[in-house]
């Protein structure tokens, strides 16, 4: 199985930016540039959509623009087509991405337990990175080759916790990219803040996201689009595969993919039938349903998505720190011990890419 990296990317955004690159630059030279995704997003150079989201992160978010200069100066990639790569699921639906998450809160833990599904060529070229950006709270995050980090699973100094599933939107507008907003989200001191970033800001395609923080007991699972977002409060257990189940966006125009609506199905009954008792990573590890399973690893995989880690997050409300794990396979012993956006040197198999 290919070994999942581990990073440590820091300096001003630009400087991050460019570690970040550099690390994903064999790949999307050797596989990204050529592939029927890239040039599907790069039908969009040039347009007005493409120009308008630009122009919004430029005045919005002028850190995370020059984090994606630095992340092009690494790739030695014209940043236009980095940025629109990092437009890709709001630009086009069906952009290789997916993902399913088990949510739950009882009492004083909140637990948020999630299958990281993208495009298999990239396994091996990924990692944790832990990023250390001058001016702003530490946070470790999966990333993948040619990405901002945020758009996955990450943890960050500040007592944040997130998970990222894929939506496949179909009513998209010109608005800040949903990869740009979830990277801003990193910043976010409180669940207060998550709240009040996604309601101020136009939103161009849509996520889902399963979002807590150290210091409240609440656990969120998000939904947002171009045209609604919406907030609600999870309590016991629940699963979400990557397609809007809120009241306010599931009957606006989706694309449900049947390994998504499948895994939904699927988790749902396993919840129903054991409940509390059932070990959220042995339900993400589900393999039952030969052909749309929980735990995708099959190279002919209906959407063209694999499995490419595993994060288990346990968040203690008044706790100091959250402690998390990440798993190359949902069955197997962790690939690294994780305190808040640091790896446990002590605990961890750490492997830095060569």
């Amino acid at each position: 199985m290919p070994t999942l990296n581990y990073l440590e990317a820091g300096g001003s955004p630009f400087e991050t930016g460019r570690t970040l690159g550099r690390f994903g630059a064999a790949a999307m030279q050797d596989y990204a540039r050529h592939s029927p995704a890239w040039a599907s997003v790069m039908h969009h150079r040039g347009t007005p959509a493409a120009g308008a989201m630009s122009a919004l992160v430029r005045s919005r978010f002028p850190r995370i623009w020059d984090e994606l200069q630095g992340l092009a100066a690494g790739l030695e990639l014209p940043l236009e087509d980095v940025f629109l790569w990092n437009c890709r699921g709001d630009l086009w639906a069906m952009a290789p991405d997916g993902c399913t998450t088990v949510q739950e809160s009882t009492g004083t833990l909140r637990r948020i337990t999630h299958n990281e599904d993208g495009d298999p060529a990239f396994a091996g070229h990924c990692a944790i990175a832990e990023c250390t950006v001058e001016g702003s709270v530490p946070f470790a995050s999966f990333v993948y080759p040619g990405s901002l980090p945020g758009h996955t699973f990450a943890v960050t100094d500040g007592g944040l916790a997130m998970t990222v599933n894929n939506l496949r939107c179909l009513n998209v507008r010109p608005g800040v990219p949903r990869m740009v907003l979830t990277r801003a989200l990193l910043e976010a001191a409180s669940l207060q803040d998550v709240r009040a970033l996604l309601a101020s800001n136009e939103r161009a395609g849509g996520f889902h996201l399963t979002v807590a923080h150290r210091a409240s007991l609440g656990l969120l699972s998000v939904e947002f689009s171009s045209e609604a977002c919406s907030i609600v409060e999870i309590d016991g257990r629940r699963l979400h595969a990557n397609h809007a189940l809120h009241s306010t966006l599931r009957d606006l125009p989706q694309i449900v993919t049947g390994s998504s609506r499948h895994r939904q199905e699927r988790g749902d009954a396993l919840l129903a039938e054991d409940g509390a008792t059932i070990d959220p990573l042995r339900l993400l590890a589900d393999g039952s349903d030969a052909s749309f399973p929980i735990l995708r690893a099959a190279p002919d995989d209906s959407d063209a998505e694999n499995t490419m880690a595993t994060a288990d997050i346990r968040i203690v409300a008044g706790a100091s720190h959250i402690e998390w794990e990440v798993y190359e396979h949902p069955a197997r012993p962790p690939r690294f011990h994780m305190i808040d956006g640091h790896a446990s040197t002590e605990k961890s198999q750490r492997a830095r890419p060569a």
